[in-house]
């Protein structure tokens, strides 16, 4: 899908427990106590060089901090094992994360090379953690008690989790199978860094140079002076350059009349990691299928897919396959016709070829022109990135009363970036919010939302606040134009601010319980998304960039009107990835060894009749999301469809209420789910907000499938 989503982890700010030593970690800015406002990370002091040596020391002081538990000679209870286990190895969390998200953000070679050595370091900490055979037997010591003591609902639930992952870690295994385990995941960390490396590099190497000007056909005037502004940048005046960056790829899709040309920067995107070059990832797939099956396999689990569904809403395979097949049969008949609809117009217009997936945006614009006389361009005007931001930022204040105060004064890891401090109604602070708005060549492709420092609640009951960060890449501003965003890219916005808010509103006790099911972490990002394309709201934010108008009532209409527009193609695309996904990861022990990745995929793919003009949305070779430990998403690429059946539902509460901006709801919804993380089984969070369990029809009606 267009965004990564929120992976929620739990660090802090660093005080007196840091002890450092030597004159190495005195000059560490990661070693000491972070002297910025609201201690942010101090972007500016930080260099790559850094991060292993704090890392080595922040390694040491939780292991010393683990020693401390194991060695407690009282008997085991939930406040010296379970509590203090969970609040050790703050520090660590802090270092991590940043190196991750720096390096996704805005990588370097010297990032790169940091991460290769750390990596195995942080593989072998974990599992020296989960396999440590005196705190196991503490753990499970007060798992095995736990009837017999009064635990609040919170606190049962973290030992019932705190047991289960050490279990999950291979605490229950022999040796023997622990060194197979701890091999398999130093391999693991290995591959996923090098399923990254190569991609990054494949979105750097394409491009399509373009020389001619009546090559430029068919272009609007704006796509046209991105071409030309991205080949000054790459020292071509006069030429026009367009990138596999979907910013730049997209609207050239959508609009160039050359067929030619349209094949050939589609190419580039979809041979990424499959050009049987130093950045192939096919057999790196292949290491990681197996390899993951065999981790499930010594865990007690037939397939990886059972490994990860153990922990999510989903449970086993057969119900996501259930829920996916469900919605792809009335999503490929509506493919299908979409398909015969854009042919007969190609036939018309003399085309003389057979539309292929490089020709759908462009062929479908045409038909979204002819039939509802809507075009891209006619909305872009209205959807300047300052007035999107304003909207959302006017959104969540109607919602939850919030207040943003840009900050100056904060370091940033880019000049790009932007930092906004985020207040309650009366002044209370709330976190601090990066936006990273643009690509670069040092950026992963793709929209998400992180943290650099999640909320926790220390054991004195003091708080300390999120830093949160969304990252995209949006359309950039051009000559005398501020960033104008297609309507793809503010749903992203809203989409990504939703996951913003989650991290934000956390208001749970104890870190272990901050995590939630990956196929309920979407429920939050994608409610938002209603209010973008709300009639009543589009009024309100979208508004010219010259002119200050508001959008006319007759382009909403249009809007609303083509609602509905290539749901087919939107929904096939998507379904065919979460598919794909699944496929890999429910191979047993008897067929886990794929001969040929794009064998397999095939297979897959005729196997619930994809139509060649559709690519699933990720093929295998650049399918970030469940190749990247980073963006976690193995066996659950589904979640996003999953989670649309609870946001189209819970966006029903505000749409029966007859006010889509209902404060008492969205309380409700912030006391009951926002705020909660994990601190209670998904569904139980749903059901508290809703009165109800979700119904699947709210979300065929949003599609246009029923």
């Amino acid at each position: 899908m267009k965004r990564k989503s929120l992976i929620i982890l739990t660090i802090g700010i660093m005080g007196a427990m840091i002890a450092c030593t030597g004159n190495k970690s005195a000059d560490n800015p990661l070693l000491k106590e972070y002297d910025t406002p609201f201690g942010v990370p101090p972007f500016d002091k930080i260099k790559a060089e850094h991060f292993e040596p704090a890392i080595a020391e922040a390694i040491k002081q939780q292991m010393a901090e683990i020693d401390a538990i194991t060695s407690n000679t009282e008997a085991p209870t939930f406040e010296n094992t379970i509590y203090a286990l969970d609040n050790s190895g703050e520090l660590l969390e802090n270092i991590v994360l940043t190196l991750e998200n720096l390096n996704s953000a805005n990588t370097s070679d010297s990032l790169q090379e940091v991460l290769k050595k750390i990596s195995p370091m942080l593989s072998k900490h974990r599992d020296d953690i989960s396999m440590n055979a005196k705190l196991f037997e503490r753990v499970k010591a007060v798992y095995e008690t736990i009837d017999q003591n009064d635990y609040t609902p919170e606190q049962r639930l973290l030992i019932e989790k705190t047991y289960k992952s050490f279990v999950r870690g291979g605490a229950s295994l022999d040796a023997e199978k622990q060194a197979k385990l701890r091999e398999i995941n130093q391999q693991l960390s290995m591959l996923a860094l090098q399923f990254n490396e190569n991609l990054l590099a494949e979105n750097n190497d394409y491009r399509i140079v373009i020389e001619k000007e009546e090559d430029l056909a068919g272009l609007p005037e704006s796509v046209k002076a991105m071409g030309a502004e991205e080949a000054k940048a790459q020292g071509m005046d006069g030429k026009w350059v367009y990138t596999i960056y979907k910013p730049s790829m997209l609207p050239f899709l959508t609009y160039s009349q050359s067929h030619e040309l349209r094949e050939k920067l589609y190419y580039g995107y979809y041979m990424r990691g499959n050009n049987n070059n130093e950045h192939d990832n096919k057999e790196v797939i292949k290491k990681i299928v197996d390899l993951r099956q065999q981790k499930a396999e010594l865990l007690g689990y037939p397939t990886h897919a059972h490994f990860v569904l153990d922990e999510n809403m989903a449970k086993v395979p057969e119900n996501v396959y259930d829920l996916l097949n469900k919605i792809w049969e009335p999503a490929i008949k509506r493919a299908k016709e979409e398909r015969e609809e854009m042919q007969k117009l190609a036939d018309a217009e003399g085309a003389n070829y057979k539309i292929g997936p490089a020709d759908w945006w462009y062929f479908a614009e045409k038909v979204r022109k002819a039939k509802y006389d809507l075009d891209e361009e006619m909305l872009r005007p209205y959807l300047s990135l300052d007035a999107v931001r304003a909207g959302i930022f006017n959104l969540t204040e109607k919602l939850y009363g919030l207040k943003y105060v840009k900050r100056t004064d904060l370091p940033v890891y880019h000049p790009e970036c932007e930092v906004y401090e985020v207040q309650e109604a009366d002044g209370k602070h709330v976190g601090i919010l990066y936006l990273d708005f643009f690509p670069r060549p040092s950026k992963s492709v793709g929209a998400w939302c992180t943290e650099y420092r999640g909320l926790r609640i220390r054991p004195d009951g003091t708080f300390v606040t999120p830093v949160v960060s969304i990252v995209c890449n949006f359309s950039k501003p051009t000559g005398d134009k501020p960033a104008l965003l297609s309507y793809d890219e503010t749903e992203t916005f809203f989409h990504e601010f939703g996951h913003a808010l989650h991290a934000l509103f956390s208001k749970v006790q104890y870190a272990g319980l901050r995590n939630v099911p990956r196929d309920f972490v979407e429920l939050p990002s994608q409610i938002m998304e209603h209010w973008a394309s709300h009639k009543q709201y589009l009024k309100e934010y979208a508004r010219h960039y010259q002119t200050g108008e508001a959008m006319p009532d007759e382009l909403i209409a249009k809007m609303e009107a083509s609602g509905h527009f290539n749901q087919g193609f939107a929904t096939t695309e998507y379904l065919a990835a979460s598919i794909l996904d699944m496929d890999y990861h429910t191979l047993t022990a008897d067929n886990a060894k794929i001969d040929d990745i794009l064998s397999f995929e095939k297979a897959s793919m005729d196997r619930i009749g994809l139509i060649p003009e559709i690519l699933p949305r990720y093929r295998s070779t650049y399918f970030a999301h469940i190749f990247s430990d980073v963006m976690g998403y193995s066996s659950g690429y589904y979640s996003y469809i999953w989670a649309e059946v609870l946001d189209a539902d819970a966006f029903e509460a505000y749409v029966e209420s007859g006010d889509i901006f209902n404060k008492e709801i969205a309380n409700k919804f912030r006391t009951c789910v926002l705020e909660k993380g994990g601190s209670k089984d998904a569904m139980e969070l749903y059901k508290d907000f809703r009165g109800k369990e979700p119904s699947i029809e709210p979300l065929l009606k949003n599609r246009g499938l029923n």
